[in-house]
């Protein structure tokens, strides 16, 4: 018992605690407006003191439940899951053969990857580039987003990319293209779980701070939620892009500077 009560004790200070609840509120709250952005904006604000790969362990649960939540808001599906399986099986097999050649990739240059993967997510969603997928070509292309979303998400933590884009252009209606984001954030974040567990990083004895991390999560998800019938969702859409590239540069800086 007392193992187990050690295993989800939290560790740090309050000062730390209140930093760590204010990042996941704000994340959390991201999320209920727009549908994304939690682990986005969760890793971009904590690997100013962590790795982004400690980011994303610590970002585990909050990342995962959340997505399970968004994903089960939405209607049937079975039909979605049929459709997306080949871009999903793509995400796993790019994130463990990334997560196996590049497990001990330097923080610096994942802090690159980091700040590139910000910074083009940040150009496109500000330039509202709008592209369609002909349904001929999704069945060859799907693998493809998934590989290429499985490999980003191995080395910087972050999954919107490509993948986000690519669902997008499918021509889904907006209650079916969150509830796909949630399914391919869910597989994402439990290929990233498997790969980070595999090399250490996702460890038994952080269980308690990513557990704790989840209420200011579920709490800020459920704010957002309120403020999306009450604000623009298109002038937040456009200050949380332009966050974004501000965070792509800050640390593509910190990696040349290194």
């Amino acid at each position: 018992m007392e193992s187990l009560i050690a295993l989800f004790t939290p560790h740090g200070n309050s000062t730390q605690w209140l930093a760590l609840g204010f990042i996941f509120f704000l994340a959390g709250m991201v999320k209920g407006i727009i549908g994304l952005g939690l682990p986005t904006v969760a890793i971009a604000l904590l690997s100013l003191s962590m790795t982004p790969m400690q980011a994303a362990a610590l970002l585990f649960l909050p990342s995962l439940l959340t997505n399970i939540w968004q994903l089960a808001s939405g209607a049937r599906l079975q039909p979605l899951l049929t459709r997306l399986t080949p871009m999903l099986l793509g995400i796993c097999l790019g994130t463990f053969v990334s997560g196996f050649l590049f497990s001990k990739l330097d923080p610096v240059w994942s802090g690159a990857g980091l700040g590139v993967a910000l910074l083009l997510y940040g150009i496109m969603g500000l330039a509202s580039v709008h592209w369609q997928v002909p349904s001929h070509a999704e069945r060859r292309l799907a693998p493809v987003i998934g590989m290429a979303t499985g490999m980003v998400t191995a080395t910087t933590g972050v999954f919107v990319l490509p993948s986000v884009p690519y669902l997008q252009a499918l021509d889904l209606d907006k209650d079916k293209l969150v509830q796909a984001m949630g399914l391919s954030f869910t597989v994402s974040t439990l290929a990233l779980g498997i790969n980070l567990y595999g090399n250490g990083t996702l460890q038994w004895n952080i269980a308690g701070d990513s557990l704790l991390a989840l209420l200011p999560a579920l709490a800020g998800m459920q704010f957002g939620q309120i403020l999306r019938n009450k604000m623009q969702p298109i002038l937040f859409k456009r200050c949380f892009f332009i966050g974004l590239l501000a965070w792509g540069v800050h640390y593509l800086w910190g990696a040349v500077k290194s």
